[in-house]
């Protein structure tokens, strides 16, 4: 196509442009300026394509301007409807208004509801992982829990939904997209629990996206409710929790020593995996005096403020032994990374072993549930299995609450307003706590003490 253009500007007695101009078939691009309607002139090129648009003066900068006004249609865009629209916006012009600075926004807009589903996914995650102060002085990411909700993201919405406007997105996309996650037919397995996590990365996105002016609606809203999820109830019998103790004991197994006794900890101190992995030297305290005690910073904390936990006998034994050296900082440190905590994951991993990624479906290393026979659990179920287990000694739902850093709404039969947990009421009820993990410690110490069976010394290794 021959790109050069022709100019055909009015003068005395000159053009006056009409529907059969615009028709007319070029082999080069012509501009045919309007006389009738100064500013107002018609971009044609071959194959007869003609586009109006409105020449003007800036105000701002004294710069010529030009408006795209539209494409020519003998039935829907003739030049009379041209003709109208730049009368109107010579009106506007008259009347003061900037629209060249109207137009500058407008196309701001444009290029901002322009961007794909998988452009905002991606400027999302960069806005959750920057850094910023928080309230201990520590600069962290915005979104402490960025790199879960970035996985829901790229795992579930942007395969899916990544390349669509994320303009166009409806929520029937959403809706659909959570039904195939729960049917399954998303690649992966059917979850009512991957679903949740869908929408709440997608609700917390697409909200985020519209105070930006990238959409102009939160497709995410007022979705089907899903169906309940059931809670998980695994607690260990007191045979398997004699199986577990004495065969973390075993020096044959394929996973290392430390993360053998994280797992002991979590069940002995009822703490999350995340907030004893990280756990210092320097954040014990009175280790060999009366009260000893681990000082969980907030940063590792679930709800994000500091715990006070006690410690048994048996968790100061486990502690001990986990500190082999006398320059080691991390109580639990990383056979791989030395100088550095056990991975978030290294518990968990444990339990469950881990995949051969080359061939799908075959089990790289076991974990310790199969390697001892054991029903599997997931670290969170050692915390469940140790409140079980304060609760059948008689202790407390409100202190074996508080061991497990739960907000405490009820004692016995009495409420207690939620404003009193937060705002009032900041004892960390040391003594019952002590004696809620003191209780705890003693029946543990009972039930590794009693008989254990042939099979229980086999360890019932897998081959």
């Amino acid at each position: 196509m021959n790109t050069t253009t022709t100019t055909e500007r009015p003068r005395k007695g000159g053009v006056v442009l009409t529907d059969r101009l615009c028709e007319k078939r070029v082999t080069k691009r012509v501009k045919i300026y309007d006389r009738k309607c100064p500013g107002l002139y018609v971009s044609i090129i071959p194959p007869a394509v003609a586009t109006f648009n409105f020449k003007f003066t800036d105000p701002a900068t004294g710069k010529q301007r030009s408006k795209w006004l539209g494409v020519y249609n003998s039935k829907t865009f003739t030049v009379e409807h041209a003709r109208t629209e730049v009368y109107a916006l010579r009106t506007r012009i008259g009347n003061g208004e900037n629209i060249a600075d109207t137009l500058r926004q407008q196309k701001a807009r444009q290029a901002k509801q322009g961007k794909t589903v998988a452009e905002i996914i991606e400027e999302r995650i960069e806005w959750m992982k920057f850094l910023v102060r928080k309230p201990d002085g520590e600069m962290r990411p915005r979104l402490e829990s960025w790199e879960n909700t970035a996985s829901h993201l790229r795992r579930f919405i942007g395969p899916k939904l990544g390349k669509k406007f994320a303009g166009d997105v409806t929520r029937g996309d959403i809706q659909a997209l959570s039904d195939d996650i729960v049917a399954g037919r998303h690649g992966g397995k059917p979850s009512v629990s991957n679903a949740r996590h869908m929408r709440k990365a997608a609700s917390g996105m697409f909200r985020w996206a519209l105070r930006r002016e990238y959409i102009t609606a939160n497709p995410s809203s007022d979705l089907e409710p899903l169906d309940p999820e059931h809670p998980r109830t695994r607690v260990l019998t007191e045979d398997e929790i004699r199986i577990f103790w004495h065969g973390l004991d075993h020096n044959d197994l394929p996973w290392d020593r430390r993360t053998r006794l994280a797992l002991k900890f979590e069940l002995v101190t009822m703490l999350r995996s995340g907030e004893l992995l990280g756990a210092r030297r320097d954040e014990l305290f009175d280790l060999d005096g009366d009260n000893p005690r681990f000082d969980v910073p907030l940063k590792r904390v679930k709800k994000r403020r500091v715990i006070q936990q006690p410690l048994s006998t048996l968790a100061i034994e486990i502690i001990k032994e986990a500190l082999a050296r006398e320059d080691q900082q991390f109580v639990f440190e990383s056979p791989v990374y030395p100088g550095q905590p056990l991975n978030r994951k290294a518990m968990a991993d444990a339990l469950r072993g881990t995949m051969n990624e080359k061939c799908k479906g075959k089990t790289k290393t076991p974990g310790l549930c199969d390697l001892l026979g054991l029903k599997r659990f997931t670290p969170h179920d050692l915390r469940r299995t140790a409140a079980t287990l304060a609760g059948d000694l008689g202790f407390d739902d409100a202190w074996i609450a508080k061991c497990l850093d739960h907000a405490v709404t009820k004692k016995g039969d009495t409420i207690v307003p939620t404003v009193t947990g937060k705002v009032y009421n900041h004892s960390k009820r040391m003594k019952e706590k002590r004696a809620v993990l003191d209780g705890i410690a003693a029946e543990l110490r009972r039930i590794i003490a009693g008989p254990v069976t042939q099979a229980e010394t086999g360890l019932r290794l897998v081959a």
